[in-house]
């Protein structure tokens, strides 16, 4: 939302106390060492002065003279010859320079963080703004909103789905592995294409073509053949014997003659022979009983005892089985009936009234398996393709035009398709007329919490990212689905325009005018501490000693043993007299001594810095540095670590952008390709090319960004990393806008701060 207030540019609250404010039509960013709203500068590997919107300046660090001085008496700045040339030539130049230094400013020697390296502070520089404004829909019935003012007062039933879930867990859990059951897929398997993801058919069928039963693997003809699916229990039915094997296949055939079912699916002939066969059937056997018409349960004779029936419920894949399907069958013995029977009477016979895994299947007989994220995310996908054209998150939403006839298929609600697909969640909300499509999905996603969608979108990168609401998502570029992404934050609200105010994030600055003068810990040790001491308080020391104190002395010895004396001669001209005063030989040795001992100090200095700052980096201050353009490795370490010889690893990322690459089996190292610089540098749109490092984990990323994001929010987890947003700040709307996402190691969310509310919405017009 704008603020009208003020005229004469964009307006905004200055700062953490919310002044208000106007300035120049630039991009601006929340200091975090200030807590003012301040214009933007970045630096770049090529500045340009023609932009107007964001200042660009070159790169410069706050790294202190002297130990820069220090670090440049023994490294040349690259290995190449003109690097190695200049460092040869220019080392006596250097070295009288830094000897200077060491003189007049002895408290310079040092780099930040004091004698012998530590730190200070172990967090990232906070985002210290949060969200201000007022909610059009809130969570909580609590909080006061626009829309709560209109009059929809909705209060969901608690849900039963967490409980559920929970419960089929441990029941999974508990089972034991069978000799009859179906394979599972060994660890290290390749992952299955996505075009065979979700099938409507199985792989193969068994059909019946005249009057011979065949497997089929033609996909056509499959998708015209209605069949129905078997679950049994081998070890009861089969025996382990071959015999056994072909009479049970005739059993299914004469079941599916008096079922007058054409085709079936049997593990036993429509599975593949070989291993990569075998896992894609594994994989798609939740699509296969889904799909089937009904689900025939074969059970041995002895079956009417109980004894078949525990058997048979004893496996691993029967809940799966009988809980995936549209309708149950079963059939005893060989001669048998064909016989229906619902989940609940099927859940009493197998398991007993009483038992839980009765009450889990009783309390999902009534729940619709669409339920589940997955398929809402394909059922989203479906709706969205139908009727009029989605709402372009880029536009405003259209105003509602009235219909003349009437029918649902005639509402003139903005939002018709959320509320198509509002029918497979398990709580729903009230239809708004004027409400945006986006709202009215941020709506559903908060009431329905456990899915959590609008959070997992958040944490997606799309192929495009929205100007307007930038937190939806429909892809992820780096392939990852809803159901991967675990979310570290809730939505609290949307506003008026559609943005996502979050609680409980975890925010960091990032830092782009200039390298700043990073504290490291590194090993401890007394003498390297000493001889630090030495340095920096003894050269000045003893020439400020020399200086003042030797007069002192000399009038000492005179007056009181008499072993210094000093003889004087006056002659006089005229008006003009001049005495001539003579030193003994004692204090003229003790000078000596002094400056001597101060000019070999003096030599000695950077040399003594120099093995003061030698010690191995355990640790640097948390830092995320962010600079325009493309910077090579080498180059990021120099300005970094420019006060320090032993200089901590640096390397790319390896999965952290969708710009990275990983190094595969080059070396025994998990780390990124060195040829990651190249290849960024032959893309197409190198002015939306930065470069971010984080100092933590000695990290360097690559990304594309429409702006220079100046926040980092840590959203979610996924696959084994963190979701870090990287926004850019609207400050007359009080908003953020996500410029892209990174995925970066999850244990840096520690070092970032808490934050209050913040919205994630548009871009400044």
């Amino acid at each position: 939302m704008s603020l009208p207030f003020l005229s004469g540019g964009p307006s905004c609250r200055d700062d953490i106390n919310l002044k208000k404010h106007t300035h120049k039509k630039q991009q601006r960013y929340m200091d975090p060492d200030t807590g003012q709203c301040t214009e933007l500068v970045v630096q770049a590997m090529k500045p340009d002065s023609r932009t107007d919107r964001v200042k660009q300046v070159g790169i410069t660090d706050q790294t202190r003279r002297t130990p820069k001085l220090v670090v440049s008496l023994f490294r040349p700045k690259t290995c190449t010859t003109i690097d190695v040339l200049v460092f040869i030539l220019l080392w006596p130049f250097r070295f009288f320079v830094c000897s200077i230094y060491l003189l007049f400013r002895p408290l310079n020697g040092l780099p930040k963080g004091g004698m012998g390296g530590s730190i200070n502070v172990m967090e990232y520089p906070p985002y210290l703004m949060s969200y201000w404004g007022h909610l059009w829909a809130a969570r909580s019935q609590k909080e006061h909103s626009v829309f709560q003012e209109g009059g929809e007062h909705s209060k969901p039933a608690p849900s039963r789905s967490v409980s559920v879930v929970h419960s089929l867990t441990r029941l999974l859990s508990r089972r034991g592995k069978r000799e009859d059951d179906l394979p599972s897929t060994t660890p290290g398997v390749t992952s299955i294409p996505e075009s065979t993801a979700h099938n409507f058919y199985p792989r193969r069928l068994v059909i019946l073509r005249g009057d011979v039963w065949e497997v089929c693997d033609n996909h056509d003809e499959i998708a015209r053949h209605p069949y129905f699916a078997v679950s049994y229990c081998q070890s009861d039915i089969l025996k382990f014997e071959v015999e056994k094997e072909k009479e049970f296949i005739k059993l299914i055939r004469s079941a599916a003659s008096q079922c007058e079912m054409k085709a079936y699916w049997l593990d036993l002939e429509c599975m593949g022979n070989t291993d990569d066969e075998k896992r894609l059937d594994v994989y798609q056997l939740a699509d296969t009983y889904r799909g089937a018409e009904f689900t025939l349960v074969a059970l041995p004779t002895d079956a009417q005892s109980g004894e078949g029936w525990r058997s048979w419920s004893d496996r691993v894949w029967t809940l799966s089985e009988i809980m995936l399907s549209k309708e149950l069958r079963y059939i005893i013995g060989s001669e048998g009936p064909v016989k229906t029977v619902s989940l609940r009477e099927l859940a009493n016979l197998a398991y007993g009234h009483d038992s839980e895994e009765a009450a889990v299947i009783n309390a999902c007989g009534g729940m619709d398996p669409m339920y589940h994220l997955e398929h809402l995310t394909l059922l989203k996908a479906v709706i969205w393709h139908r009727g009029s054209p989605s709402q372009d998150p880029e536009k405003a939403p259209p105003k509602a035009q009235p219909r003349p006839s009437k029918g649902i298929d005639n509402l003139s609600y903005q939002a018709e398709k959320v509320y198509a697909l509002m029918g497979f969640f398990e709580h729903r909300i009230m239809p708004f007329p004027s409400e945006s499509e986006l709202q009215a999905l941020a709506r559903l996603s908060m009431t329905n919490d456990g899915y959590r969608m609008a959070e997992r979108m958040l944490s997606m990168l799309p192929n495009k990212i929205p100007s307007k609401h930038s937190w939806y998502a429909d892809d992820d570029q780096f392939k990852a689905q809803f159901w991967d992404i675990e979310p570290e934050v809730q939505v609290a609200g949307v506003t008026d325009g559609g943005a996502l105010v979050l609680d409980g994030c975890r925010a960091a600055s990032i830092r782009w005018k200039d390298f700043p003068e990073v504290c490291v810990r590194t090993t401890e040790s007394g003498f390297r501490q000493l001889v630090a001491k030495i340095a920096v308080f003894g050269i000045p020391g003893f020439y400020a000693f020399a200086v003042q104190w030797i007069p002192w002395l000399f009038s000492k010895f005179s007056a009181s043993s008499g072993q210094v004396s000093v003889s004087t001669s006056e002659s006089c001209q005229g008006d003009n007299c001049q005495v001539d005063v003579s030193i003994s030989p004692a204090a003229e040795i003790l000078a000596i001594v002094l400056f001597g001992w101060a000019t070999v100090l003096l030599i000695l200095g950077p040399f003594m810095i120099a093995y003061s700052i030698s010690g191995r980096i355990l640790s640097t201050e948390p830092y995320l540095i962010g600079v325009k353009g493309a910077m090579k490795l080498d180059e990021a370490s120099h300005y970094l670590y420019r006060a320090w010889l032993s200089r901590p690893r640096l390397m790319y990322t390896t999965s952290g952008s969708v710009l990275a690459q990983h190094a595969g089996r080059e070396g025994d190292i998990r780390e990124g390709k060195k040829t990651q610089y190249d290849a960024v540098r032959e893309l197409e749109n190198q002015d939306e090319l930065y470069t971010l490092i984080d100092t933590s984990t000695g990290t360097l990323y690559y990304f594309t960004a429409k702006r220079p994001p100046t926040v980092c929010l840590f959203t979610g987890r996924e696959g084994g990393l963190g979701r870090f947003v990287l926004c850019s700040e609207n400050c007359t709307a009080n908003e953020l806008h996500k410029e892209t996402v990174l995925r970066m190691p999850t244990q840096i969310h520690r070092f970032m701060r808490s934050c209050g509310w913040l919205a994630i919405g548009g871009v400044e017009e």
